[in-house]
């Protein structure tokens, strides 16, 4: 199975009176790389939250969006400190009998006082919390790999067919290889005759020139080689069972294709080779563009 890097997840989860949302957004990378951005109550959770999301990605930079509301009352809570209200209190006696004054505080004015009433958080239930909150990061680890695995066989589909018309460009250039040898030792023997005119010509000599040619201008090997790497590259595109991604091999695959097609570029001496070989490193560039988008 083929994955694209590409992806997007989306959850919302609602149990009783909380609701959790999570958003997954992936693009290409070398590693993998989780940026997750959620409520700071949530950071304890956030190994935890890495462990689950692992589940469905191996590869590619990947932004995570958590929100979280609470619609019950007992989110928050007012706190009465009685203790520091007595001292306040007791000191606005002192001072008044102290000036001769009216002690005229009053409920209102007493509870206005720094820490007299104070507004907490109520410590969140963090088994009941992680439960809703996994829910919410499965439905859209899901949504983001199935989302990756469609995108994926769009590309693998693609990748075949670039594939394919390589395989018959490697295939043309085996069958013409042989043919520029042969016209090499025609237009070399009709040199020589027209240099020596009526004199015999030196079979030996005209024999040892063309090897020498045919070993220069030789590309059996690096079609040999060629043909093996678009067909390893098929087969694992067909397959897709490394446990680990099969994105690194494509792309170590397609650099030795690349490395192949400079190699028969650089001993041509035959146009239509040339052209080609330039074809071929052409889709090349694009299987390797194209497969840094995979898993």
């Amino acid at each position: 199975m083929v994955s694209s890097m590409t992806g997007f997840g989306r959850a919302e989860v609602t149990e009783g009176e909380r609701k959790y949302t999570v958003e997954l957004k992936s693009v290409n990378n070398r590693y993998l790389d989780i940026n997750i951005k959620m409520p700071k109550k949530f950071n304890a959770f956030e190994a935890q939250i890495r462990s689950e999301l692992k589940g469905y990605m191996k590869r590619g930079k990947v932004d995570v969006f958590i929100s979280y509301e609470d619609f019950s009352e007992s989110d928050t809570k007012v706190r009465y400190n009685k203790a520091l209200a007595q001292e306040y209190f007791g000191f606005l006696k002192e001072m008044s009998a102290d000036f001769g004054i009216d002690n005229d505080v009053r409920t209102s004015i007493l509870s206005r006082f720094p820490e007299v009433l104070t507004m907490e958080e109520e410590e969140l239930d963090e088994e009941e919390v992680w439960n809703g909150l996994k829910k919410a990061i499965n439905e859209a680890g899901k949504q983001f790999f199935d989302s990756r695995v469609r995108e994926g066989e769009f590309l693998s589909q693609d990748l075949t067919e670039k594939l394919d018309g390589m395989l018959e460009n490697v295939e043309y250039i085996s069958e013409r290889s042989p043919e520029i040898i042969s016209e090499y030792k025609a237009k070399l023997r009709e040199k020589i005759q027209d240099l020596l005119e009526d004199k015999q010509v030196d079979e030996n000599r005209l024999a040892m020139e063309v090897t020498i040619f045919a070993d220069k201008v030789c590309v059996d090997e690096e079609i040999t080689r060629l043909r093996s790497h678009i067909n390893a590259t098929k087969d694992t595109l067909s397959t897709g069972d490394d446990k680990d991604g099969i994105g690194r091999k494509l792309d170590f695959l397609a650099q030795e294709m690349n490395r192949e097609a400079n190699t028969i570029l650089s001993k041509s001496t035959d146009l239509k080779i040339s052209d080609r070989g330039i074809a071929l490193k052409t889709d090349i560039e694009k299987v390797r563009e194209q497969i840094q988008n995979i898993e």
